[in-house]
Parts: structure tokens; sequence; C-alpha cells
């Protein structure tokens, strides 16, 4: 079976990374604020959560095939995380992330083009399991995603971490377009 990536098509089973799905189990027990966040959320398996995850823990990481996220991971970010937020059109943010941006020759005028950019490159990261675990606390598991893109003056590229919160069934959701170099 074959399955097609951006840049072609490579062979099952060939630098595929395996993925689990981390599934609460009740077993009547008080539950973990933190467990019942994860359940249902997809992990590439050599960077998933450690499981059991603490004493008394009934989660388990159950096998899903490389097809189902392959097919079905998703990616999400709201507009407002880079207009108004990001570009500081409203003069509320004081994280002067907007400065960096200009530096590389952008705008809030590229801000669509941006999410549009940042989400296609964090999907084909999350799905080839190339992200790094961060927080996990009662709200999710928080992932960074490296991003790149071009200087608009022609001359190189910008890499930065973005940072996403993993959902269930493959989704994950823009915490942060730009969390730092």
């Amino acid at each position: 079976m074959y399955y097609k990536r951006c840049f072609g098509t490579i062979q099952k089973g060939a630098g595929l990374p395996s993925w689990v799905k981390w599934t609460h189990h009740s077993e009547g027990e008080t539950h973990c604020e933190e467990c019942l966040m994860l359940d249902g959320c997809w992990f590439s398996k050599r960077n998933a959560p450690p499981c059991p995850h603490h004493p008394y823990c009934h989660c388990t990481l159950d096998p899903i095939p490389y097809a189902v996220v392959f097919g079905n991971a998703s990616v999400y970010s709201d507009y407002g995380k880079f207009d108004p937020y990001l570009f500081n059109t409203t003069g509320l943010q004081t994280h002067n992330k907007e400065k960096l941006f200009k530096e590389w020759g952008y705008t809030v005028d590229d801000a669509r083009w941006l999410q549009a950019e940042i989400e296609r490159q964090a999907r084909e990261r999350y799905v080839s399991g190339q992200y790094e675990l961060g927080k996990l606390n009662m709200f999710g598991q928080r992932i960074n995603i490296r991003v790149t893109i071009p200087k608009k003056d022609g001359f190189g590229d910008v890499s930065f971490v973005t940072g996403w919160m993993v959902k269930p069934n493959g989704q994950i959701k823009l915490n942060t377009p730009y969390g730092g170099k």
C-alpha cells in the first residue's frame, strides 16, 4: 500500500512513524483531569506522553494505522491568532512579535498566507511525528512544531517554533503562531 505525501509517494513501512491513540478506561475510579484531556488523542509512538501517566492509571496507548492518521489528521488555527494578535493591529499586545515579522518582510497583509502556510507545515510535521511534547496539564497536551518561512527579501529562510494543543481524533489546534526560535 502506498501513501502520498506532499513531496511524493512512499511505500507503507518505509520510514513511516507508528501511531497510538490514548485511551482512558474508567474502571469506576476517580478520573485524572490530564488523562481525560488525553483521551482519544493521537501521538507518534516515539513521541507520546508516558503511559501510565500516574500511579493507578488505567489508560492505554492503542495502535492506530498510519493510513488513519494520514487520512484524518487535521489542523485548526483561529485567524485572530494572526490578526490582531501576532501583528498587534489593536496595539494591545506587549509581545513585540510583529517586529520580528516586519524584519522578515511580513505585514498584516500576509496574515492569511502565514496562517495557511503554518497550518500546512504543522499538519505535515505532525503526521510525520516531527514535533516535541510540551506542557501537559488539565487543559491538555501541548506540542511544539518547527516551521520555516522564506524571508520576503528573497535572502534566506526563518525557522521558528509554533505551539499547538493536541485534540482527539488527530486534530491539533494552534495556541501560538510564534513560540520562539
